[in-house]
């Protein structure tokens, strides 16, 4: 299998992209979300890539992160979702905001992405739910920087974080409204999980 291809970046298109690495053009399907992160075209880029193999296809799928790539291929586990339709979901959510919506029950959120409907987000959830964790979700989204709250600070900062979120997701909210809403605030060294909930509350 092919676990990534780094080279240089040829021809951007709707949809995809072409790699050049050694003289071979690499065709690499990718999420609308990429396009927008990908360098001048002549500029050298790493994408981490799924092969889809079938009887009577051959195509490779790329993106930025292999955490994306990691959730893709979650995704797809889901039956009803191919790969093309893992694509559209990345496409317009981050890896975090899918798993978010997923621990939420958001399948309004889901079903916003390209050929997703809402009988097909929630049978989304069903099946993948059980395979995450709440805590694991917040503790990675924070690991992976991805909340300008959690930048820089320490792990007593990320758990005052974590608790905030967990607090605000059994007040009914929403596990990626909960997360946008503390990423809003900025950490303070005297900060608490009261303050910075009632901070973060008035973000929602």
């Amino acid at each position: 299998m092919i676990g990534y291809i780094k080279g240089r970046l040829e021809e951007v298109m709707d949809g995809a992209i072409i790699v050049d690495n050694n003289g071979i053009g690499y065709e690499i399907l990718v999420p609308a979300s990429v396009i927008g992160s990908l360098p001048s075209k002549g500029n050298e880029v790493k994408i981490y890539t799924y092969m889809n193999v079938r009887e009577d296809l051959l195509q490779l799928f790329g993106f930025m992160t292999r955490d994306d790539l990691e959730v893709f291929k979650m995704l797809i586990t889901v039956s009803g979702i191919g790969p093309k339709g893992a694509l559209g979901i990345l496409g317009v959510m981050s890896a975090d905001d899918v798993r978010f919506a997923v621990m939420s029950e958001d399948a309004k959120t889901i079903s916003k992405a390209p050929g997703i409907g809402a009988k097909t987000a929630r049978k989304l959830i069903i099946e993948l739910k059980d395979k995450l964790n709440f805590k694991d979700v917040i503790e990675g989204a924070l690991d992976r920087g991805e909340s300008a709250a959690a930048n820089n600070s320490s792990s007593s900062d990320k758990q005052i974080i974590s608790d905030a979120v967990e607090a605000l997701t059994a007040l009914g909210y929403s596990a990626s409204d909960a997360m946008k809403a503390v990423r809003m605030v900025e950490m303070t060294d005297d900060m608490t999980v009261e303050m910075l909930l009632k901070l973060s509350l008035k973000n929602m």
